[in-house]
């Protein structure tokens, strides 16, 4: 049995970046101590989800906070998936930017947004990530000792084409930092990530930040663990916490054997 514990720590997004990093260690030791081998934190974790932030957060790939965080990674010896921070390159470009960091501390996965978040619902949210971001260009999987999972980020998700991309390169479980607002979040949460688990026959880990309505975005929560079967396995509300949930990998190869939508599509047509 592939068995694996997954914590999930929907975290308060303060203004001061450190103050959002040092809120971490302890919430790692809780983690830990409940038999934790993969932490999931949210999308911009440690940046309020506002787009002029994210050039003035922004951090270049091996500066204080992936520091930091590959750090944690290693101190408490499980594997991170770190949400996400704004990233800047050397020609002054900004990101998106998910790391994933093994038990000894080592990045062994980064994927950059690949469809920013830019929108306009009548009478809900209207949001441009465009304004200051800009978009990757790649699909993410990495292999742990459980298997091989893939990484994208929130609106993502949406686009049915790249979780089928990570199930096709082999991902059984696909990790989905993000941040939905009160406008999608009860809308399409969970049945996004109900929807993505039955297409592509994986586990879908959809982690995000804390509900605050002091702030001028404000996120869904109810970050989530959804089964191959499409079957709610845990649920937060949208209080900050943490919540740990195991899940056994070789499920989806007994789900996909019962039902063999993988080898059975019709790539000719």
């Amino acid at each position: 049995m592939k068995k694996m514990t997954i914590a999930q720590l929907q975290t308060h997004v303060y203004a001061d970046k450190e103050k959002n990093l040092d809120l971490l260690a302890p919430m790692f030791e809780r983690a830990a101590a409940g038999g934790a081998d993969l932490i999931c934190l949210p999308e911009m974790f440690n940046c309020p989800y506002e787009t002029p932030n994210f050039p003035v957060y922004a951090e270049m790939e091996g500066g204080p906070a992936w520091t930091r965080l590959s750090g944690l990674a290693r101190q408490f010896h499980v594997y991170l998936s770190a949400g996400t921070i704004p990233e800047v390159d050397a020609e002054g470009k900004v990101y998106n930017t998910a790391f994933v960091f093994d038990r000894d501390g080592n990045q062994i996965a980064k994927h950059r947004k690949v469809h920013l978040f830019d929108i306009d619902v009548k009478g809900g949210q209207y949001f441009r990530e465009s304004d200051t971001l800009t978009p990757g260009n790649s699909v993410t999987v990495f292999d742990t000792e459980f298997g091989r999972m893939g990484l994208c980020i929130c609106f993502d998700c949406r686009f049915v084409e790249i979780a089928r991309k990570m199930a096709l390169a082999g991902a059984q479980v696909i990790l989905v930092p993000a941040a939905f607002n009160m406008t999608t979040g009860p809308a399409h949460w969970e049945v996004m990530h109900r929807s993505r688990a039955i297409d592509n026959q994986v586990f879908m880990i959809g982690t995000s930040p804390a509900r605050d309505l002091s702030a001028s975005y404000h996120a869904w929560g109810h970050s989530m663990v959804v089964h191959p079967w499409g079957t709610v396995l845990s649920q937060m509300d949208e209080k900050a916490g943490m919540k740990l949930t195991t899940i056994d990998l070789d499920e989806v190869a007994s789900i996909r054997e019962q039902l063999p939508i993988m080898k059975t599509r019709r790539d000719d047509m």
